[in-house]
This record gives C-alpha cells, sequence and structure tokens, in this order.
C-alpha cells in the first residue's frame, strides 16, 4: 500500500511510521523535518491548516491516517491553550479531506485521531461506540475532530474514528507525569479513586490502526483501550507493583484542579469504555491486561529509573 501520514512524528506517529514502513510505500506531513527521521519514509512539509503542494502526494494513495493535533496535556487549558488544541485538530482534519476530495483517484479510508473523551464523563456502565457524545471541553473538541474527519464520507471513503485512551508506552507524556510521584515514592491514586480509567499499550494502537487500515468491516468509530477496564484506584495499585513502589498517598481531587485547573478533568473523569467494535472484527490485544502492559514497560529496574 502507499499511505499518507499526517501527524506521523509524535508519540504515537513515529512508531506507527516504523510499523507501515516495513511494508508499505510511506509518506510523512509535517511541520518541521524530524531530526531523526524513520528510515524508508518520505517527509514533506505542510502546515498543518491549509491545502498546499503537499496535496499532490495524496493522489492515488490506498490510505490517509490523520494523526495531527496540539498536546492536549502539554500546558494548562487557557483560553488561547483551548483554541489551540481544537483549531489544530479541526484545521489539519479539513485541510486533509479537502485535499482528498480534490485527488482524481481518492484514498480508499481515511483513519482519523479522536478520543474516548468523546464521550465526556461516565461514572456507571459500558461505554460503546454507539453512545453518544458528553459534554465538556474534551468531548466537544471530539465532536468537532470527527464532524471534520465523517466529511469524507461523502466521497465515498471509509472513514475509521480512532477513540483512543490513555496510550502508556516508553516516551509518554501522560506516563511520564504519571509515574513521576512512584518514582519519590509518593505514588497514589488521584481524586477519589473510583473514576474509570480507559488505557492501551503503545503497540496495540499501532496495531488497531494498522488493523482498521485492511479491515473493511470497520467504519466509523473505534474504541482503542484495552479490554481490562480498570479503575484509578487499580491502575495505581498495579503501577506500584510493577514499578516495586508504594501506591499510599491518593492526590485530593482539589489539589489536581488547584494545580492544573481545568485540564484537571482528563483524570479526575472517566468512561468504562470497551473495545466492542474491535474485538467483534477478530482484533487480537498484544497487551490485552493491565498487568501484562505493565510488566512490559517496567521490565528490569533499568527502565524505571531511566524512563
Amino acid at each position: 500500500m502507499k499511505i499518507v501520514v499526517a501527524g506521523g512524528t509524535g508519540f504515537i506517529g513515529r512508531e506507527l511510521l516504523q510499523a507501515l514502513a516495513k511494508d508499505h510505500t510511506v509518506v510523512c506531513l509535517t511541520r518541521k523535518t524530524p531530526g531523526s527521521p524513520v528510515d524508508r519514509v518520505e517527509y514533506l512539509l505542510w502546515d498543518g491548516c491549509t491545502v498546499g503542494s503537499w496535496a499532490s502526494a495524496l493522489e492515488g494513495v490506498d490510505a490517509v491516517i490523520n494523526l495531527a493535533g496540539e498536546s492536549i496535556g502539554a500546558r494548562r487549558w487557557t483560553t488561547r491553550q483551548k483554541k489551540s488544541i481544537v483549531d489544530s485538530r479541526v484545521n489539519a482534519t479539513r485541510s486533509v479531506v479537502q485535499a482528498m476530495s480534490r485527488a482524481k483517484k481518492k484514498p480508499a479510508v481515511l483513519i482519523n485521531g479522536s478520543a474516548v473523551g468523546y464521550y465526556g464523563n461516565v461514572p456507571d456502565g459500558d461505554v460503546f461506540e454507539s453512545h453518544p457524545p458528553g459534554s465538556g471541553f474534551l468531548a466537544e473538541t471530539c465532536v468537532q475532530w470527527e464532524e471534520e474527519a465523517k466529511k469524507a464520507s461523502t466521497l465515498g471513503i471509509r472513514v475509521v474514528c480512532i477513540r483512543t485512551g490513555v496510550v502508556l508506552g516508553h516516551g509518554s507524556e501522560a506516563l511520564s507525569r504519571i509515574t513521576l510521584p512512584y518514582k519519590l515514592f509518593v505514588g497514589g491514586p488521584v481524586g477519589s479513586g473510583r473514576q474509570w480509567f480507559p488505557w492501551i499499550h503503545k503497540k496495540d494502537i499501532v496495531g488497531l490502526i494498522c488493523f482498521a487500515l485492511k479491515t473493511q468491516s470497520v467504519n466509523g468509530a473505534l474504541n482503542a483501550v484495552a479490554p481490562d477496564v480498570v479503575t484509578m484506584k487499580e491502575f495505581s495499585k498495579g503501577l506500584g507493583k510493577a514499578m516495586r513502589r508504594p501506591s499510599l498517598f491518593p492526590v485530593p481531587a482539589l489539589v489536581l484542579k488547584l494545580a492544573l485547573g481545568e485540564m484537571s478533568d482528563m483524570v479526575l473523569s472517566g468512561q468504562k469504555v470497551v473495545p466492542t467494535v474491535a474485538t467483534k472484527a477478530g482484533y487480537v490485544f498484544k497487551f490485552s491486561s493491565l498487568e501484562s502492559a505493565l510488566a512490559d514497560l517496567f521490565r528490569g529496574m533499568k527502565a524505571l529509573l531511566h524512563d
């Protein structure tokens, strides 16, 4: 296959490029040329918001994967930062769809980023792909993001929106923040500890994207989370065990809200997200349990101390 990837230089994107480049021809759209490019990947510059000369790369390709967007947890959610988070996703997706519309031979599929934040806070009950959107900044962002991607379906293109949970892997911004208190021996659950914590191993998010590329039955929303759904308290206990550190020091919700402001909603709320579409379509998770995922990430003290 010939595949164009937008947003391929980030935490998930780089690993995805490495996986795809083994068997496919890959072009990566990037705002700046990476210092350590992935072998066998062609890089094209784009601004992430307008259709430019890069659009010619979409002519005749088999698939487009769009993961572009400002990091959700990079900094405090000021009004300006929230606008950047929304615009970077909506504008990038809009420009990708517009470029595809101009191609004489259009891609067969668009795999587009999204997140489980789409569902908002759901304290009780399983959350399937058919669950309605929630309220709040993350939910509203995901709705706008997905609406732009869905416009590609009017072009006869299969559209898959990957609703991703917290991705666990070396180099993960989220994992780095979560593990820091444990490294200092003051780790523990955040908030009440009863909120759901939908997660996925980095190898499985890459695996699911590759699976969605070739699986025609996968269409629309796809929950990219592991089947082992846990609460924040259960996750904290498992993390402490894997890191050989105590998990006895909970972080009160008030403290987190004072420190992070509205961004604290990301960890103080949650959803019991179930990967129904993936499992019914036949995807087999490499790390289906939290214990196996954490064991892989923290295998040996060297990984613990230096990641």
